[in-house]
């Protein structure tokens, strides 16, 4: 899915929020699309399972993702148009 650099003073949930987020702006995550779960991608990223947590908790906090218990995590629909707005004010 994408590589986290081990060596950055960024903390890793930072970097995995960061990339979720341009991931789901550059519309390569789609809509209500499901994220992997907390352990697949712990496994995936040989992490442990709380960093991915505390990253979905944040996306989750800033209205890029929603979560349906028993389900999983996923993409949140309306977050993309306001991006997209963000984007156009920016360029």
């Amino acid at each position: 899915m994408f590589e986290l650099d081990f060596r950055s003073r960024k903390p890793i949930y930072e970097q995995l929020v960061d990339r979720l987020k341009q991931l789901i702006i550059k519309d390569l995550l789609k809509d209500d699309e499901k994220l992997p779960s907390v352990r697949e991608l712990a496994n995936q990223l040989e992490i442990n399972p709380n960093t991915i947590q505390k990253a979905y908790r944040e996306l989750e906090s800033q209205g890029y993702i929603y979560s349906v218990k028993g389900k999983g995590s996923f993409v949140h629909p309306s977050k993309k148009l306001e991006n997209e707005e963000e984007l156009k004010k920016v360029k």
